[in-house]
């Protein structure tokens, strides 16, 4: 995939060939990637939704027991959807916009509590939380 970096990090127990046939099921060929470790156990990793709703299941299924066989403490894992419930770089980039439009064009002789209300508004804040 373009748009994977060059390398990451890949569970041992999924061998090349098994890559590159599942890579076809994702959309955009947006293989799992392992992003992040925690020393308890936990790991983060980002996928693509797979293309073929009969083969996802299956997929899904070897691709976790791979990352859990590969990690140190083989703890469960807690699949979330994040599509669901994070917002999309489109309505981040319209937050963003309004926080520029307020901080720059909006003068700033206004009350306080107005100006947090606009802030809280453009819901910035909250999707940098």
């Amino acid at each position: 995939s373009p748009s994977l970096p060059e390398y990451f990090v890949v569970p041992s127990s999924l061998a090349d060939q098994d890559l590159k046939l599942y890579s076809y099921s994702f959309i955009g060929r947006r293989m799992p990637l392992w992003s992040w470790n925690h020393p308890n156990g936990s790991a983060l990793v980002r996928m693509a939704n797979i293309k073929d709703v009969l083969q996802q299941r299956r997929i899904d299924q070897r691709i976790c027991n791979a990352i859990t066989r590969s990690h140190p403490l083989r703890s469960d894992i807690y699949k979330s959807d994040l599509d669901k419930c994070l917002p999309n770089i489109q309505e981040i980039q319209a937050a963003h916009i309004k926080l520029k439009q307020l901080c720059v064009n909006e003068p700033f002789e206004e009350t306080e509590e107005k100006w947090l209300s606009s802030l809280e508004n453009t819901h910035w804040l909250e999707y940098i939380r």
